[in-house]
């Protein structure tokens, strides 16, 4: 089985230093809900792993977290994909968690999930926690330059095996033709 790894935020769509707290401020970078159709149609399983301290800081509930959610995956359906599986940490970074990036508790659910070894499986992300987390696991560090991609590969220090790619189409038409 093939699987990749996203990051939301920033990488399937636009983020926002003050969250999205609504459906309706959730909208998809161009070309992102295509790609991950990509990903399928090249016979990859599609997993999200996505910290959301929205929730610990009481900015919005899960009610909320599902409904945008499900914007999304309704996106990705309509568009001849699908999202196999999506993982949130909800906590804010004083709880001190496993599962919020760069910890590796979600990536950790979602081998255990798929009975994979994430061992160069594709992980990307748009921050550098989500590559250290998939660098602590094993996993193919992939940086988008959307949301705060940029930022993070100017601020250096990114894993040695890190990949760079200018968005989510075009790290999906790289992942498919390896």
């Amino acid at each position: 089985m093939k699987l990749a790894i996203l990051d939301r935020d920033g990488v399937i769509n636009f983020d926002s230093d003050l969250y999205l707290k609504s459906p309706a401020e959730w909208r998809p970078i161009p070309g992102a809900i295509e790609a991950i159709a990509r990903l399928n149609q090249g016979g990859y399983r599609v997993a999200v792993a996505t910290n959301q301290s929205g929730i610990g800081r009481g900015l919005f509930d899960m009610g909320t977290l599902n409904a945008i959610n499900d914007k999304m995956m309704e996106m990705v359906f309509r568009h001849g994909g699908r999202i196999d599986a999506l993982f949130f940490c909800p906590h804010t970074p004083d709880d001190d968690c496993g599962c919020r990036k760069p910890r590796t508790g979600m990536l950790e659910e979602i081998a255990a999930r798929f009975h994979i070894d994430l061992k160069g499986v594709p992980c990307v992300g748009d921050r550098l926690k989500d590559l250290q987390a998939a660098d602590a696991v094993g996993a193919q560090p992939i940086l988008v330059l959307t949301g705060k991609g940029r930022a993070a590969r100017e601020a250096g220090g990114l894993p040695r095996r890190t990949q760079v790619f200018d968005d989510l189409a075009e790290a999906s038409r790289h992942i498919v033709a390896a």
